[in-house]
């Protein structure tokens, strides 16, 4: 759920490597944007985000802009659900929204001679949703099927629980989602409310690439943008203190494993130590089956199928997580070691060898699922949530190969220590306890 930022570097790795030209519009109607024209293709793809997501539920409401969310595409102005739907498709086009913790995400991808058709769709779907009855209590019910899943999912219990002790009374310490007894009692006002909290000019961010230029970009965004209020009536959300402390919490769970969530301080990607940290963490854990604890945990014991870290950095608050799962009567052993690598790197650096792979794969994978408009232009908007520069793409990888191991080993000396993790053990674990 906080692992935004982390998704985002990686997805930067993975464009193209050639220079990526970002330009920086202004709109007639004065909302910025960010633009990768390409004519290659009859094709646009638009993502808006609007800043500070489900963080901007009202007090005792929360679920109420994800529920909202979800029925932005289920009626607007004259049409009813499916009318929408068939509007949608009738186009060719793709529309979706979607909110997370940061962020409320409108994305768009139409050929260019309907686009403005989808941009009118658009521009119904944020200022004018219809919040049936039906489809509300329709959606509500799928929130209610969701909430209810994750009750009975350990990984869920687990992150939940990690979440809660991380954050305090930040948005961040809770789901999206919201409770069977919050999502339940959420009225039509209240969603009208929820749409009011976040859905303005304000709090936008846009990015396009595409068969679009500079001056048609700024049209579309006035035509989708243009009726939304100037300010939202919610300010955004503070930054959250993190609350983690050392030690094991144990949430019984009839289960043959138990599975394990676990984290620690993490730090801003203003951090000059950041892409030290990058390197780190794909050394320790984040990368796969190259990782150190993947070596020592599953290769050489067969204590898990997988253990995986990760910088997890939200708009809001940072941390260094990780997770895992392990029989029970092998987690002890696994969460040992966990403690012991993360200590091991801390002491002993990292040697030539495992730097320079962790880097050659940093700055040289490229995965296909990255290619294309519809993800850059999701991209980015990402990079504007977070506060990158416009350049960061074509400066990234740089900044990876400038990592030496000196770095790493100052940055791994100062932030990881193995008594400020918290792990959540979700099952019946033996030979560990509950601690403070």
């Amino acid at each position: 759920m906080r692992a935004f930022a982390a998704f985002l570097f990686v997805a930067l790795a993975s464009l193209p490597a050639r220079a990526i030209d970002i330009q920086e519009i202004t709109s007639p109607g004065g909302i910025e944007a960010w633009l990768v024209e390409d004519g290659s293709i009859p094709f646009t793809a638009l993502t808006l985000m609007f800043r500070g997501g489900a963080s901007l539920d009202a007090p005792g409401k929360r679920g109420a802009i994800n529920l909202m969310t979800a029925l932005l595409e289920e009626g607007a102005g004259d049409m009813e659900s499916v009318q929408f739907a068939e509007a949608v498709e009738g186009l060719g086009a793709r529309v979706g929204f979607s909110v997370g913790d940061d962020a409320l995400t409108v994305t768009a991808r139409a050929l260019t001679e309907n686009r403005d058709q989808v941009a009118d769709l658009l521009r119904l779907a944020l200022t004018e949703p219809r919040f049936d009855a039906d489809a509300v209590e329709r959606v509500r019910a799928q929130v209610q099927a969701v909430i209810r899943s994750e009750s009975t999912d350990p990984q869920s219990i687990a992150a939940k629980e990690l979440a809660r002790q991380a954050w305090g009374e930040h948005p961040y310490a809770t789901s999206i989602n919201g409770t069977a007894e919050s999502v339940a009692a959420l009225t039509r006002d209240d969603l009208v409310a929820a749409r009011e909290r976040i859905l303005a000019r304000d709090r936008v961010i846009v990015a396009a690439a595409g068969d679009i230029s500079a001056a048609e970009l700024g049209l579309l965004i006035d035509r989708i943008l243009g009726d939304l209020p100037e300010i939202g009536s919610a300010p955004l959300p503070a930054q959250a203190q993190l609350q983690l402390t050392g030690g094991v919490t144990v949430i019984d769970w009839d289960s043959p494993q138990t599975v394990v969530s676990f984290a620690q301080p993490g730090l801003p990607m203003s951090d000059p130590d950041y892409f030290a940290a990058v390197v780190a963490d794909h050394i320790l854990g984040g990368g796969g089956f190259s990782s150190r604890l993947m070596e020592q945990i599953r290769e050489k014991r067969g204590l898990t199928y997988g253990v995986g870290t990760a910088l997890a950095n939200g708009v809001y608050g940072e941390t260094w997580r990780g997770g895992m799962a392990s029989a029970n009567g092998k987690v002890a052993e696994a969460i040992d070691l966990i403690r012991q690598e993360w200590d091991r790197l801390a002491e002993g650096g990292v040697s030539e060898r495992e730097l320079t792979d962790a880097k050659t794969y940093l700055t040289g994978e490229y995965p296909l699922r990255f290619n294309g408009n519809n993800r850059i232009a999701g991209i980015l908007a990402g990079m504007q949530l977070i506060g990158l520069p416009a350049d960061y793409v074509n400066i990234r990888n740089s900044r990876v190969e400038a990592v030496t191991a000196e770095d790493v080993a100052r940055v791994a000396k100062r932030l990881l220590r193995s008594d400020r993790i918290r792990f959540v053990l979700v099952g019946r674990p033996e030979g560990i306890a509950a601690s403070e």
